[in-house]
């Protein structure tokens, strides 16, 4: 069933921006009533995810922009560039909360134990964020989306941080002075392992990083069952944002004329552009057999 690209598109942006906005606002006002520094970074991380939606949005638009003059190949890397901020937002707010947890901890500044406010707040966003993160991951694929999936691991990486911060406000509730401040520097661990895994995929699909051996098997079957394919002398992959570039050398019979043997290797470029949706270009030589 064909959807409209442009009307998901703007669905799940909104549900990002609006989702984000609403819990940034209750958890930092729960932080705060409810004398929480774990659960005021975790509406921190919240806050984040709205510049994180906005980037994703912008980078999915422009990579469904046709190929110009300017980008004779498409626009497909742009959703790479949204994912890279993305992943370096996350980094910059990971590090921020780190930083502001390592120091409380240092100078044993803990304010008094956190209230039923702030533990409220955090079983909440845990709720919402893994919720927001199932739906994003859904049109995500979709979509064939990297922008929309970056996005959708960082609903995953607030709802684990507020896992964290539930932790940690108990842990103060029950008279562990340091656990609201812990829980905040694990948050931290957990956010930069997000952006690490954002950003080194992001930069895979940058830099025509090849496909994994399993579908360019799938791509090779393909091409040696058209009629004419005597072997596959080459086969090469590389990522070009959400999308894929096969150059191929098959060997065809050396006594065929040239356009029977043009004809062949048209079946097979044919073939795979129909049977692999990812795929956005193949380009097929073919040697004599």
């Amino acid at each position: 069933t064909s959807i409209d690209k442009t009307a998901v598109t703007k669905q799940v942006a909104a549900v990002g921006v609006g989702g984000n906005v609403a819990l940034s606002a209750i958890k930092l006002i729960a932080g705060i009533m409810g004398n929480s520094t774990a659960m005021i970074s975790d509406a921190i991380h919240s806050l984040s995810d709205v510049f994180a939606t906005a980037i994703a949005f912008i980078g999915v638009r422009l990579a469904e922009r046709d190929a110009d003059a300017t980008h004779p190949y498409g626009h497909e890397r742009f959703e790479c560039v949204a994912s890279l901020m993305l992943g370096l937002i996350l980094a910059g707010t990971g590090l921020a909360i780190g930083y502001s947890s390592i120091e409380t901890i240092a100078t044993r500044s803990y304010a008094s134990a956190p209230t039923i406010v702030a533990l409220a707040a955090a079983v909440l966003s845990i709720v919402v964020k893994e919720g927001m993160f199932w739906y994003t991951r859904h049109w995500a694929r979709v979509l064939n989306s990297s922008a929309f999936m970056a996005d959708a691991w960082h609903h995953r990486s607030d709802a684990i941080s507020s896992i964290g911060a539930l932790l940690g406000i108990g842990a103060s509730m029950l008279g562990f002075a340091a656990g609201d401040a812990i829980a905040s520097l694990a948050i931290c661990v957990i956010i930069l392992k997000v952006a690490y895994d954002v950003m080194k995929d992001a930069l895979n699909n940058m830099t025509d990083t090849p496909c994994d051996h399993e579908f360019e098997r799938k791509i090779g079957g393909c091409i040696e069952k058209v009629p004419g394919v005597v072997r596959i002398d080459a086969l090469r992959t590389r990522k070009f944002g959400n999308r894929v570039y096969v150059d191929a050398e098959i060997a065809v019979d050396g006594q065929l004329k040239l356009i029977e043997a043009h004809e062949i290797a048209e079946a097979a470029h044919d073939a795979v552009e129909a049977n692999f949706e990812e795929v956005k270009h193949i380009m097929i030589h073919e040697n004599p057999a």
